[in-house]
């Protein structure tokens, strides 16, 4: 859940939306308006085709004139070539020029990592993030501690889409504690955070199969958006996809499949939501628009974060790509 960057993500903020939101086809990551090289704009179009093996060889002839290009190791990421992407973000991480250079490189490692679902050295990489927001808290506190929180977030949903639930709820907990550090005046409300838990419990709730603390969080997540509207604008749209999220896992597919459609639609091309809605498909039918949705999930899924991160492996084995 994301809100708008605060003014003070001047340089690591600004960075981190160019190096990870960014989809990893459009490689204006490698330079503010830099066109895509030649070798780029080609692999871009082998992956589009499934041509795998052909798009990284296109990623390879520019990574042999542009050994430290961040786009093309996001491309690798995305193609599968993981192992193959950490090399480039390690000497990314080794040449870095400054502290906040180097942290955007290792951000860009954790999400390398969370491609192979490898939870644990996404945390490690994180860390070393969040480490680096510490040394800001006395020339930017609002935005220092948000990012903190932000990343500490960032690692706890790698490790509940890989499985790891006792490590998500203890980085869930330690985001809020982190992004409620942030001092006066607030740029971040208190309530924002509070959501964000309340969310983030109910999901690990409904992943343990509790459904009624699942239900009890998601109260408190709806008590907490109708005490605040203001930050509520920005937040209310994740909560079709929270409850959605809830009703997959406990297997209450018609409330599955009517929520996750709001979220899809809520959230625009969101490559996790339309994953979500495939998942409830194939379990309750038809098996054709399930197919249909995890394709769509997977040629949305081109950013290099969490969402792209889960869906795009997991979309290729569904897919048998």
């Amino acid at each position: 859940m994301k809100t708008l960057p605060t003014r003070s993500a001047q340089r690591l903020g600004l960075a981190v939306i160019l190096a990870l939101a960014t989809p990893a086809f459009l490689p204006a990551q490698a330079g503010r308006g830099q066109e895509p090289s030649a070798n780029l704009r080609e692999a871009t179009a082998f992956m589009k085709a499934d041509k795998t093996a052909d798009a990284i060889a296109a990623v390879k002839r520019e990574l042999a004139t542009n050994p430290n290009s961040a786009a093309a190791a996001n491309l690798l990421d995305t193609l599968g070539a993981t192992a193959e992407a950490r090399v480039v973000f390690q000497r990314r991480i080794e040449a870095a020029a400054d502290p906040a250079a180097k942290a955007v490189a290792q951000r860009a490692m954790a999400m390398s990592f969370a491609f192979d679902g490898d939870a644990k050295n996404t945390v490690k990489y994180e860390e070393m993030v969040i480490a680096y927001w510490v040394t800001r808290e006395a020339a930017e506190p609002q935005n220092a501690f948000y990012q903190q929180g932000e990343m500490a977030n960032e690692a706890a949903r790698v490790c509940i889409d890989a499985g790891d639930f006792a490590a998500a709820e203890k980085w869930y907990r330690k985001g809020t504690e982190l992004g409620l550090k942030e001092p006066d005046p607030k740029t971040h409300p208190k309530s924002l955070w509070d959501f964000r838990l309340a969310h983030a419990l109910a999901r690990l709730a409904a992943r343990h199969g509790d459904k009624a603390e699942a239900q009890r969080q998601i109260a408190v997540g709806r008590k907490i958006l109708d005490s605040d509207p203001k930050m509520a604008e920005a937040q209310e749209r994740y909560f079709p996809y929270l409850v959605g999220y809830v009703a997959l896992y406990t297997n209450d597919l018609k409330t599955a499949e009517a929520e996750l459609t709001k979220a899809v639609a809520g959230l625009g091309n969101d490559p996790f939501m339309t994953s979500l809605l495939a998942m409830t498909l194939e379990k309750s039918g038809p098996a054709d628009k399930a197919k249909e949705l995890y394709r769509k999930a997977y040629d949305l899924a081109t950013a290099h974060n969490p969402p792209a991160a889960f869906v795009r492996p997991f979309a290729r084995k569904k897919l048998g790509l």
